[in-house]
């Protein structure tokens, strides 16, 4: 993964280990995604899960406002940021 973003043009970056708090918006995020995902499945009847988690992640990122974004959605912060 490292390598193969790096190859993109993105900077990845490690975090030390055992420091959560550098870590609250990865935890944060999969705290909604077992919450308002994951939790909302019924596994016996879900064997199309790559469409829906494909689904969930265009609204988590295009639909859903975000609190940590004023209200906006990934999508519009990250836009307002590249403007």
């Amino acid at each position: 993964f490292h390598w193969h973003v790096e190859d993109l043009g993105i900077r990845h970056a490690y975090i030390k280990r055992g420091t959560p708090q550098l870590n609250g918006k990865v935890g944060r995020s999969h705290r909604s995604d077992q919450q308002e995902f994951y939790q909302l499945l019924s596994y016996k009847g879900d064997v199309d899960l790559e469409a829906k988690l494909d689904e969930w992640e265009r609204f988590y990122n295009f639909a859903r406002p975000h609190g940590a974004h004023n209200g906006q959605t990934p999508y519009e912060a990250l836009r307002d940021k590249l403007q």
